[in-house]
């Protein structure tokens, strides 16, 4: 099969999206599919923000990357962009002669691959990765009005789509009772299983010297953004070295909210406990997670947790709230759940699993056993059939 991805994240902000979509064209290439994704073209200063050469990827011969040209766009990675739609891009698209368009993402290039499924008599899949409402929320955009027309846009955009996946059910479930008509069903991104696991040993000591971490250390990856509700995490903290004075939380990730969050934490006099450790390529994350005791995560906005199940994969517990999406990933036996924005139960959760050795091992074992259902290769294999079923049925 011939694939053109479109997705309106992409390398290199920093997104689970933009791995996610990378990983599943890597395995479809070993499966001899071709794909060419079409995302918008980022700055130089994009690239600086994660330490990344502005250079293109070398994804292999079967993947392509055709850029769009696009303006900055506020957002919590600082890197966003933003593709005004124009009636010829699909050109570019028809030259490369897909069999199906995957859509990624309901912006401007989402809208190009709409319209390119349109003009070229192709089968278009829509995922939708993102609770928009979240974002609304978090108060990017004045969120009642806008919440209305976004739920209209959505719907509209999605129901033009030949099918429809999310990778989470609860998720696709919102969606249908807010209006989605279309086929659909929940399809999970995946993980590299090769990068995060426990086969790869470490020197646990060097990696806790090499990130100044103490004895006991509790981690966050992603985004730096008020919508993940970080700071319930470094409010937790402060209620656990009561019990842990060796306490550290180590922070992966950027964004717009860091400086704020600096500022909590000198406030609450967690300097010496919160570590903000920047951006880390997949290699060193994994290093960390293998380095820690307990990952969590107070998000309410997340559709599907990418770093929940890379920590698991590195035999971490995970923490995180019994909202949404989270509780179809941690379960009671590979972590626990706490009450969305109560910092005091989250702490609760965190000293439990601290204070108990045999309940750490047992539910970092259960992590373990719990997400080679994520890999690339199972998931790969899923898309492959989904993309077959939806061509011959358009075909017919």
């Amino acid at each position: 099969m011939r694939i053109a991805i479109f997705s309106d994240n992409f390398y290199p902000e920093l997104s689970g999206i933009s791995d996610s979509i990378i990983q599943l064209a890597r395995e479809l290439s070993k499966l001899n599919h071709a794909i060419c994704f079409f995302a918008p073209k980022y700055s130089k200063r994009n690239y600086a923000i994660v330490k990344r050469p502005a250079t293109e990827l070398d994804l292999g011969k079967k993947i392509k990357i055709k850029r769009f040209f696009s303006f900055g766009f506020p957002s919590p990675t600082k890197q966003a962009r933003l593709v005004i739609p124009g009636a010829w891009r699909w050109l570019s698209v028809k030259a490369f002669k897909p069999d199906i368009i995957h859509s990624q993402l309901f912006f401007g290039v989402g809208l190009e691959g709409l319209l390119a499924a349109k003009l070229l008599s192709r089968p278009i899949i829509g995922t939708n990765h993102t609770r928009i409402k979240e974002f609304l929320k978090a108060g990017y955009l004045s969120y009642q009005w806008l919440g209305r027309i976004s739920t209209r846009y959505l719907n509209w955009y999605y129901n033009q789509c030949d099918y429809v996946t999310a990778p989470a059910q609860s998720f696709l479930d919102e969606m249908l009772a807010n209006g989605l008509t279309a086929s659909s069903q929940s399809i999970s991104n995946s993980v590299d299983m090769k990068i995060f696991n426990t086969l790869n040993q470490i020197d646990r000591p060097a990696i806790k010297r090499k990130y100044n971490l103490s004895k006991f250390v509790v981690v966050y990856a992603g985004r730096l953004a008020f919508e993940k509700n970080i700071d319930v995490i470094i409010r937790a903290i402060k209620i656990v070295k009561q019990d842990f004075s060796e306490i550290n939380l180590g922070l992966a990730g950027h964004g717009q909210a860091e400086e704020s969050l600096k500022g909590l934490v000198g406030e609450l006099g967690l300097n010496e406990n919160v570590k903000f450790l920047g951006t880390l390529n997949h290699h060193d994350l994994a290093e960390l997670y293998r380095s820690a005791d307990v990952f969590t995560i107070a998000s309410t906005s997340e559709v599907q947790s990418l770093t929940i199940i890379q920590a698991m994969a590195c035999g971490l517990p995970a923490i995180g709230v019994n909202c949404n999406s989270i509780p179809e990933l941690i379960k009671s036996d590979n972590g626990l759940l706490f009450k969305p924005g109560d910092y005091e139960d989250l702490a609760g959760r965190i000293v439990e699993i601290l204070s108990n050795t045999d309940l750490q091992q047992r539910l970092g074992q259960g992590a373990i056993n719990f997400v080679p259902r994520f890999s690339a290769a199972n998931i790969a294999k899923q898309w492959v059939k989904l993309y077959s079923e939806v061509i011959e049925k358009y075909n017919k």
